[in-house]
């Protein structure tokens, strides 16, 4: 298939006819709003003729959205060929970016609160400093949208393109509107580069002859899935974007078209992710069974083209797409003005992004549930009475080994190592299987009881041998009775995840200080909402609390519930763009 011919427009350079005389016509041109003859200049692709004069000059940005004209596509036709970096570089590339821009925003408002305290000298240096075009700075504020260049690639940002340069519109535009332009140009440019790197997959991979000769079709139709539904959607998507951007060289929106698309298209994406747990099996099994396969997959990866990325790389991209989707429009929603229009389609497309997510976890889920409890039924044998454990509504919690105590508690008992024997707990969501390990990777059952009949209660510091101990109590086990157990852990933090995972409800919590000191946070991870522990050498904490604060603002305004009229509005633009002049 070939490539998408751009994701861009052409903008007009803009000429203006002043009041005033002739010498001031001119210095404005030169300083401000660009005359008619530099607009024509070599390699714009734009003639005055194409681009009608301005009669006033814009005060406003409303004045300027409705004075710049349009111009055909062509001069934009060749930009997505200048974007060198396949999509896996650019999310790399963005995302430590973006780190790095919190740090640096970090280090500046810390720097800034601990030299609010400096003397006259200081203060006047700061009024120099204020004294100077406010320009530069703004450029430099805007550090982590759109890497998107290579060596041989002419544009970064949107203000950095000719069109807008010659423009004059970066005179009009306010810093905070100018990022906001730079937020969307970021979510059409990221398309292209996502498409780009589609586009390889099918040509260069799925559709390679060799490789559909190796391949079985039902192994194809796993390993690929319905990647042809989501470049095809992939690709109007982006033809929508390449409209809008026509339309004029200041972007009016693009969470519109978002949000329809969401709604309407992207459950392609749900189906491929969906399919996720069967695709890396399948793969992994084609790479230890068959020897021209791997040999194969490994030549074409070799090709410059791949610029050394492996074809699991290319296999994850839809679902790492729809989840860096979500994280663009929340940018471009952070930088909206409250209450506007602008700011309604953006919460609209947020929180339809957000419904694909889950759907898509929420699928690939239900396949690695299926699986993993199909496996775990292999490998159980029942000392007790059959429990069945796959069940569509059953999925597992935790699995792991503990010590379980046995014997009384006399002095002479604790001295010796048979005190302890160990046991293996597979915990689901609505039930608890304690077993002992046996040869040939089985288990064999030999109790069991619903979740909702567990108690668990922390021992006393009773020592170093009873360290890490917690009792479990079935309320009715396999038996019909009540069954204690005293259980412990490899350390104090394995003892409280336990305890937790084993009685969800109780009123102690054990997300403490302490829990971190051991290494273990809990947390929620940001683009499904899904809690659990991990490990704090995986996280960098914020400690300045302004930028602490400004993160909590906007999560708040990301999730904030709709108002009764941004509701009563959002059938109006549910369907179709806006119309616009």
């Amino acid at each position: 298939m070939e490539l998408l011919a751009a994701a861009f427009s052409a903008a007009c350079a803009v000429d203006h006819d002043s009041s005033t005389s002739e010498s001031d016509t001119r210095d404005s041109a030169a300083g401000h709003l660009p005359g008619s003859e530099s607009s024509s200049t070599p390699g714009n692709g734009t003639t005055p003729e194409e681009c009608p004069a301005l009669t006033d000059s814009p005060t406003t940005l409303t004045e300027a959205l409705q004075m710049i004209h349009p111009i055909p596509a062509d001069s934009w036709r060749n930009l997505i060929e200048q974007i060198g970096l396949l999509y896996q570089e650019y999310r790399d590339k963005s995302t430590l970016q973006e780190i790095e821009t919190r740090r640096q925003q970090d280090a500046e408002i810390q720097g800034n609160s601990d030299g609010s305290q400096a003397g006259e000298d200081n203060a006047e240096e700061e009024e120099e400093e204020e004294e100077e075009p406010a320009s530069p700075p703004e450029r430099r504020a805007l550090p982590q949208i759109c890497l998107l260049s290579n060596p041989h690639s002419r544009f970064n940002l949107w203000q950095d393109l000719p069109e807008i340069q010659s423009s004059g519109v970066l005179d009009i535009l306010q810093p905070e509107e100018t990022k906001l332009q730079e937020a969307m140009f970021e979510l059409v440019t990221s398309e292209a580069s996502y498409y780009k790197s589609l586009n390889l997959l099918v040509s260069h991979f799925m559709e390679n002859e060799r490789l559909k000769k190796i391949l079985h079709p039902s192994e194809a139709h796993i390993l690929f899935s319905n990647v042809l539904d989501v470049m095809a959607v992939s690709e109007r998507f982006l033809l929508e974007l390449e409209h809008r951007m026509e339309e004029n060289i200041v972007i009016s929106d693009v969470c519109d078209i978002v949000y329809r698309y969401a709604a309407d298209h992207f459950s392609v994406y749900i189906t491929y992710v969906s399919n996720q747990t069967y695709q890396e099996r399948t793969y992994k099994q084609l790479l230890q069974e068959k020897t021209a396969f791997r040999e194969l997959i490994a030549q074409l990866e070799l090709d410059p083209k791949c610029k050394g990325l492996p074809l699991s790389s290319f296999l994850i991209l839809p679902f790492q797409r729809i989840t860096r989707l979500k994280l663009l429009v929340q940018n471009i929603l952070k930088r909206v003005e409250e209450g506007s229009e602008r700011e309604g389609t953006a919460l609209d497309a947020h929180k339809e992004l957000e419904m694909v997510v889950k759907a898509c976890n929420e699928g690939v889920r239900k396949m690695s549930r299926t699986e993993q409890m199909i496996s775990i039924q292999k490998k159980m044998e029942f000392k007790i009475k059959s429990v069945p454990i796959i069940s569509h509504s059953r999925w597992l919690l935790k699995q792991g080994e503990l010590q379980q105590m046995s014997g009384p508690k006399t002095s002479r008992t604790l001295r010796t190592k048979k005190l302890f024997r160990e046991i293996y707990l597979f915990l689901f969501n609505d039930l608890l299987v304690i077993c002992r390990q046996i040869p040939g990777d089985k288990y064999q059952v030999f109790d069991s009881a619903p979740r909702g009949l567990l108690r668990v209660e922390e021992l006393e510091d009773q020592g170093q041998t009873l360290a890490n101990v917690f009792i479990l109590r079935l309320l009715e086990n396999a038996d019909d009775r009540e069954a204690t157990y005293m259980l412990k852990a490899s350390s104090q933090s394995e003892m409280k995840r336990w305890m937790t995972s084993l009685a969800p409800n109780r009123r102690t919590k054990f997300v403490s200080f302490t829990s971190r000191l051991l290494g273990w946070i809990f947390g929620e991870r940001l683009h499904d909402q899904e809690r659990g522990w991990f490990p704090s050498s995986m996280t960098e904490e914020i400690l300045n609390p302004k930028i602490r604060s400004q993160n909590l603002k906007e999560c708040f305004r990301v999730h904030k519930m709709e108002d009764p009229q941004r509701s009563q509005n959002k059938d109006r633009r549910k369907l179709g763009s806006r119309n616009r002049q």
